[in-house]
């Protein structure tokens, strides 16, 4: 998946505060986990954002964001991080996360 960042080194640097190691909500990397995400790791250049998730058999993307809108602190922390994001040219309306096409892959 995708997203943007506002371009602006101080926000940048403090959302990758909030995703440092121990940095992130545990309410929200457990509701994460609750979803059926085995891992999740977000790369990020200048102000791109790229996120790898592996999912378990049992993961629902519907499922995930009805998760999210029933779990208060979550939609706490997505406010916040909003303070940072900003949607990627050609989203839908309030479309945080775009999902992408793999296009190539080594060994396959």
């Amino acid at each position: 998946m995708a997203c943007d960042l506002k371009d602006n080194p101080a926000l940048i640097e403090e959302y990758r505060h909030y995703h440092s190691k121990g940095n992130a909500w545990e309410e929200v990397t457990r509701s994460i986990q609750d979803a059926g995400i085995l891992d999740m790791q977000i790369f990020n250049v200048k102000n791109r954002l790229f996120m790898i998730m592996e999912v378990d058999e049992h993961f629902d993307p519907e499922r995930k964001k009805q998760m999210d809108l029933d779990n208060p602190k979550v939609q706490e922390w997505e406010k916040l991080m909003w303070k940072f994001q900003q949607a990627l040219p050609g989203s839908l309306p309030g479309q945080k996360w775009v999902e992408m096409d793999k296009i190539f892959q080594l060994g396959e």
